[in-house]
């Protein structure tokens, strides 16, 4: 295309696309290459400002590895992921809210009452609900991949002192539905700032922390999975999650109790001596359509 000009290099691009290409995938890069290049124009973007970017971007790489994901966090930041969850979140479940960096695969089966708060210092939380479909009827054979902060606020992938799955398992339901473990108080933590990400987070005055809050997957044959996140409504984060991925419905309370009133069937029945705290929790599944 001999006359390519600022104004209709995106329609040239359009054109480019061959007549096999995948109708989902023409729908998206067109989309993509239409809003760049509109952002590109809308602000005039400078060579040396496209050079700062693609270096950016290549800094996010270098910096990425099996257990760091920077493009990820970089997603977070921007409110894309959670975007994303919201598009997807289906009414009648509980919300989607985002995966983060830090999810391991391969967590350890835990039975109901486990104990994953082992030696750590910290408060006692006892989580617990039911997992259910829209109407609450109870779901059997649930499984939820659960994950937190240690009380330092690392995730065991950034912390060298902790077990690969320390504060990782996953837990399957029975006929009642019901889940239930203890744990340590989640404390509220910073992203990662010391790659590319921070640097964003620092040049336009934003600070790095996010509430506290429990990790769940939820997967049951015939419902669409289910990835979420429940946050205290006492966090003084609660309202400037700096990935944005707090909604209205998983916000709950803990409830102090009393060491007497800990129910038998879980790990540290017997052995609590102090106050501990509760999160009643239940998690909605909507069926696959």
């Amino acid at each position: 295309m001999r006359t390519l000009t600022k104004d209709n290099i995106t329609e040239v691009f359009m054109g480019y696309f061959g007549p096999d290409t995948d109708p989902r995938l023409r729908e998206v890069m067109q989309s993509l290459a239409h809003h760049l290049h509109a952002f590109a124009r809308d602000v005039n973007l400078t060579h040396e400002e496209w050079r700062t970017g693609i270096a950016f971007l290549e800094r996010a790489g270098e910096i990425s590895d099996a257990e760091r994901h920077e493009f990820v966090l970089l997603s977070d930041v921007l409110g894309l992921s959670s975007l994303v969850d919201m598009i997807n979140t289906v009414p009648g479940g509980t919300s989607s809210s985002v995966l983060g960096p830090f999810h391991i695969s391969g967590a350890p089966d835990i039975a109901l009452g486990a104990d994953m708060k082992r030696d750590y210092e910290g408060e006692i939380l006892l989580a617990r609900g039911r997992v259910t479909d829209p109407g609450g009827a109870p779901i059997d054979g649930a499984r939820i991949d659960i994950w937190q902060t240690a009380p330092n606020g690392l995730y065991s992938s950034q912390d060298p002192d902790q077990d690969t799955y320390s504060f990782h398992g996953i837990q399957t339901t029975g006929a009642d539905g019901a889940y239930g473990f203890t744990t340590v108080k989640p404390v509220s933590y910073t992203v990662p700032t010391d790659g590319p990400v921070g640097d964003i987070l620092r040049a336009t005055g934003r600070h790095p922390w996010r509430p506290s809050h429990l990790h769940y997957i939820i997967t049951a044959e015939g419902y669409r999975p289910l990835v979420t996140e429940i946050f205290p409504d006492d966090d003084p984060y609660l309202d400037e999650d700096t990935v944005f991925g707090v909604r209205e419905d998983l916000v709950m309370r803990y409830v102090e109790q009393p060491p007497e009133s800990f129910p038998e069937g879980y790990a540290l029945s017997g052995k609590v001596d102090e106050p501990y705290l509760v999160a009643d929790f239940d998690l909605k599944l909507v069926p696959l359509a």
